[in-house]
C-alpha cells in the first residue's frame, strides 16, 4: 500500500470513527503566525492568558513543538446546535450558556476519538514502512489549532477569528494528531468571507479591533471563562444574562445554513437555560454536582457566581434584589463586588 493510499484509509477511518473532516498540513506551514503572535501579546490583547506568553516560541512555530513530526493531521468535529442559541438572550431571568458547553467536555470526546484513529494508524502504517509516532492534541497543548487547520485546508479563519468552513459551518471543535509519518498535504484554504460583516456587527462589546483581529480583554467568552476578578464596569452591562461564554459572532455566520449536525450524542444539551436566582445559591459543592463532566466545571464557584451577578444586575427584575444582597458580604472579592453592582443597577 502506498502513501497516498493510506491517507485514503485514514480518511476514512476518521469518518468512521465520528470526526466530520480530515485534512492534512506540515508542521512549518504556518511561518506568518509567529508575527501575529507577537504583535497580539505585545498588545496585551491576551488579557490575563499569560500562557500565551509563556509558550510563545511553541505556538509561534508548531515545528519547534516536536521536531521530529512531519505532518499534522487536523480534524473537524460538529457540534451544532439543534435551535437557536441566542433565543435564550430574550429570557433575562436564565443563564445562556455557550453551545460548545451543553454537553459532555468535548476536551475528554475529541481525545478518546483522537487516541482510538491514532491506535488505527499505529497498527495500519507496518504495511507503509517504519512504526510511526504520534501525539494528540485538544485545545490543551501550545498548539495554533486554527492557523493549522486553515493552512491544511479544513477551513478558514473568519473575520471573528474562529474556523469555520463552506461545508461545516462554525460550530466544530479541533483536533490535531502530529505523527512522523510524511503523508501528502493538502491545499490550504482562503478567507470567503467576502464583504460580510455579520460577526463583526454582533458583538455586544466591540471586541474585534478590525476584521480579523480580537481583543480578548472584550471578550464575553474571555471575560466569563478566563478573567479573574471584578470585570470592567463598562464591560458588565453589555454581558446581557451571559453567564458562560458567548456564541453571538458565531451564530449570525451566513456559512452555517451549511452546518452539518452534531454526530456525538454528548453533545446533546444538559444544562440548558438554568434560572439564575437557582445558581446565585450555589456553594462549592453543589456547584461541583451541578456541573460534573462539563467544561464549565473549570471556572470554579466563585467566577460562576460573580458572573450570574452580572446577568442578575441585567435582568432588570427588582424581585432578584434579595438574591443579589445575599452575596454582598461574599468571602470572595469579585464576587461581593459583583452583588452589590447588581443590586444597585436594580435599584435604579
Amino acid at each position: 500500500m502506498d502513501i497516498s493510499a493510506f491517507k485514503d484509509r485514514l480518511t476514512t477511518q476518521a469518518l468512521s470513527e465520528g470526526f466530520s473532516k480530515l485534512r492534512i498540513c506540515a508542521p512549518d506551514a504556518v511561518p506568518a503566525v509567529a508575527a501575529r503572535l507577537k504583535e497580539f501579546l505585545a498588545l496585551g490583547r491576551h488579557g490575563q492568558m499569560g500562557w500565551m506568553a509563556d509558550r510563545e516560541d511553541w505556538r509561534g512555530n508548531p515545528a519547534a513543538l516536536w521536531p521530529q513530526a512531519q505532518s499534522v493531521i487536523m480534524l473537524a468535529e460538529t457540534y451544532t446546535p439543534d435551535g437557536d442559541p441566542m433565543a435564550g438572550l430574550a429570557m433575562p431571568d436564565r443563564g445562556v450558556v455557550s453551545v460548545y458547553a451543553q454537553g459532555k467536555d468535548y476536551h475528554d470526546l475529541v481525545k478518546r476519538r483522537l487516541k482510538r484513529l491514532g491506535r488505527w494508524m499505529m497498527a495500519e502504517a507496518a504495511s507503509i514502512g517504519p512504526q510511526p509516532q504520534i501525539k494528540v492534541f485538544v485545545d490543551t497543548a501550545p498548539v495554533m489549532e486554527k492557523p493549522l487547520a486553515q493552512a491544511a485546508g479544513l477551513g478558514w479563519q473568519g473575520k471573528h477569528t474562529n474556523l469555520l468552513a463552506q461545508d461545516l459551518g462554525s460550530w466544530f471543535f479541533l483536533g490535531a494528531i502530529f505523527t512522523t509519518l510524511d503523508l501528502p498535504k493538502d491545499a490550504p484554504e482562503t478567507s470567503h468571507c467576502g464583504s460580510c460583516r455579520a460577526c463583526l456587527d454582533a458583538c455586544p462589546t466591540k471586541a474585534f479591533p478590525a476584521p480579523y483581529q480580537l481583543d480578548a480583554r472584550r471578550c464575553i467568552s474571555y471575560l466569563t471563562i478566563e478573567h479573574k476578578g471584578p470585570v470592567e464596569e463598562g464591560l458588565r452591562g453589555l454581558m446581557g444574562n451571559r453567564i458562560y461564554g458567548c456564541d453571538d459572532c458565531l451564530a449570525v455566520c451566513p456559512w452555517n445554513k451549511f452546518a452539518a449536525a452534531a454526530r456525538d450524542i454528548g453533545y446533546q444539551p444538559k444544562v440548558g437555560l438554568p434560572e439564575l436566582a437557582e445558581l446565585a445559591a450555589l456553594d462549592d459543592a453543589a456547584f461541583r454536582a451541578r456541573f460534573a463532566g462539563s467544561p464549565i466545571k473549570r471556572i470554579g464557584r466563585d467566577r460562576m457566581v460573580r458572573n450570574v451577578l452580572y446577568a442578575i444586575g441585567n435582568s432588570g427584575n427588582s424581585g432578584l434584589v434579595a438574591t443579589a444582597r445575599a452575596h454582598v458580604d461574599d468571602p470572595d472579592p469579585a464576587v461581593a463586588d459583583a452583588a452589590r453592582w447588581a443590586v444597585d443597577r436594580l435599584r435604579q
